[in-house]
C-alpha cells in the first residue's frame, strides 16, 4: 500500500518532509483511494480542476472532482489542500503533467493556431492522456480534435473556463471529448458543470411509466394552449409529459405522424393550455407558459426512456379545448389534463406484448375505458421543484 502513498522525496526535495507527516493525517485508506481515483461523472467524462480558490477546491471535492492543476512553483498549496482533503494533485512542467513522484500524468499542449493545432494532432495521436489548452478559444478547433482522436485510446481534455464552454468541449461532434479541465475561480462554475452533469446522467434512464384508464371526457370552451416546438426531431411514441397537476403528468403524443388533415411536425408538441405543467430536467417540472428559447424539456417514449431537449420556439394560440381525466387502477385519485380538441393532438398508448404496437391516442377518438400514460410523482411543488407539504388540488 505505501506505493501508493505521494512521495517528493526525489522532485521536491524541500517540501518531501512534510510530505510524510501529510501521510500521517490522511491515513493509508485515504491517500489510496485518492491515488486511484476514477471519476464517475455522466458518459465517463473526465473532470480536472485547474483553480488557486480554496472554495472552489472544496466545492469541487464534494461533487467527486478531486484532480487538481497546480503550477511547478505551487507545491505549497498542493500540500495545504491535500491536508485537508482527498485530493489529487498533478504539476505543470515543460509540456507535461507530473504527480508527486514525477511520473508522467498527461502531456500538456497550449495552442493558439491552427497550425499549431494540425501539428499537435499528429505529434501527439499516440499519447495516453493529453490536456489541450486553446488559447484563442473556438468551437471548431474542439471539433477538429474530437476528430483526429476518435477511435484512438488517447482520453483528450480541454481546460474550459465556463460551464458553457465545458459543455460545448463535452458534446462537439455529438461524441465529445473525454473531459474538460475547469480553469476557474469562481464556485459557480463548478455548481453549473455539476448541474450540467445531472442533466446527463437523466439522459437514456428509464422513467417508472405507470399505466392509466380514461374514466372521463369533455369538450369545455376555448383557451391559450401552447404548441412546444424542439431543436431535435421526435419519433413515434415520443412526447411530453403534461398535465393539470404535477402528481400526474401524461405523455402526450408528438406531431411526429403523418395525418389526412395536415403534414406532420416531428419536432412539435401540442401540449395544453397556458397553465398546464411539463416534465423539465432534474426532476423538476414548468408551466408552459414558462417555456421559451433555449430552455430544455424531457422527451419521453412508450417504455419511459428520457432524453432533454432544447426548445426552439414555444406558440401560443386560443383553441377549443377537451378535458380528460384518468384513474390508476385500484387507485381513487383522479388526473387530469386539457389538450387542444384537434385529431393531430393525442396521448402515447403503453406497449402491450410484442409486435405491431400502436403509438398514439387522438383525443378526438378517445373513449372513457381507454388506456394511456402517466408519471406519478409528488404534487407539491415549489418553483418547480418537489417539497414535502400537504395540498388540495381539484
Amino acid at each position: 500500500m505505501d506505493m501508493l502513498l505521494p512521495s517528493l522525496s526525489h522532485s521536491y526535495p524541500k517540501v518531501a518532509g512534510k510530505w510524510q507527516n501529510c501521510r500521517k493525517f490522511l491515513g493509508t485508506n485515504r491517500v489510496a483511494r485518492m491515488c486511484a481515483f476514477t471519476p464517475s461523472n455522466s458518459k465517463n467524462k473526465t473532470v480536472w480542476i485547474w483553480t488557486e480558490n480554496k472554495q472552489v477546491m472544496t466545492a469541487s471535492v464534494e461533487r467527486g472532482w478531486n484532480t487538481f492543476i497546480f503550477p511547478s512553483n505551487r507545491q505549497d498549496l498542493a500540500l495545504e489542500w491535500s491536508s485537508i482533503a482527498v485530493i489529487y494533485p498533478v504539476f505543470i512542467q515543460e509540456g507535461r503533467l507530473i504527480d508527486h513522484e514525477h511520473k508522467s500524468v498527461a502531456t500538456f499542449a497550449e495552442i493558439s493556431s491552427p497550425q499549431q493545432l494540425e501539428q499537435f494532432q499528429i505529434l501527439e495521436e499516440q499519447a495516453d492522456k493529453v490536456v489541450v489548452n486553446l488559447l484563442d478559444w473556438q468551437v471548431i478547433p474542439a471539433e477538429n480534435i474530437v476528430a483526429a482522436f476518435q477511435g484512438t485510446q488517447t482520453t483528450v481534455l480541454a481546460v474550459s473556463n465556463t460551464q458553457s464552454e465545458a459543455q460545448v468541449f463535452l458534446e462537439a461532434l455529438e461524441d465529445g471529448l473525454g473531459g474538460v479541465v475547469m480553469k476557474v475561480e469562481d464556485v459557480g462554475a463548478i455548481l453549473e458543470l455539476k448541474g450540467y452533469f445531472d442533466r446527463r446522467r437523466e439522459v437514456d434512464s428509464l422513467l417508472n411509466l405507470t399505466k392509466a384508464i380514461i374514466t372521463h371526457i369533455q369538450v369545455t370552451g376555448m383557451g391559450d394552449r401552447v404548441c412546444v416546438d424542439i431543436c431535435s426531431l421526435m419519433r413515434p411514441g415520443e412526447g411530453l409529459l403534461v398535465g393539470s397537476f404535477a402528481r400526474g403528468l401524461f405523455l402526450v403524443h408528438s406531431e411526429c405522424l403523418e395525418s389526412n388533415y395536415i403534414s406532420s411536425r416531428p419536432f412539435r408538441v401540442n401540449a395544453g393550455p397556458v397553465h398546464a405543467y411539463v416534465a423539465v430536467p432534474g426532476g423538476k417540472t414548468s408551466y408552459l407558459s414558462e417555456l421559451k428559447s433555449g430552455k430544455e424539456v424531457i422527451v419521453v417514449d412508450q417504455r419511459g426512456m428520457q432524453r432533454t431537449a432544447i426548445v426552439g420556439r414555444v406558440k401560443v394560440e386560443t383553441r377549443p379545448l377537451i378535458l380528460v381525466e384518468a384513474k390508476v387502477e385500484s387507485e381513487n385519485e383522479s388526473y387530469s389534463i386539457l389538450l387542444q380538441n384537434a385529431e393531430t393532438v393525442g396521448f402515447v398508448s403503453p406497449l402491450h406484448g410484442e409486435g405491431h404496437q400502436r403509438t398514439t391516442i387522438p383525443v378526438t377518438s378517445l373513449k372513457v375505458g381507454d388506456d394511456v400514460l402517466l408519471l406519478l410523482q409528488g404534487g407539491a411543488r415549489h418553483t418547480g421543484i418537489e417539497i414535502k407539504e400537504f395540498i388540495v388540488e381539484k
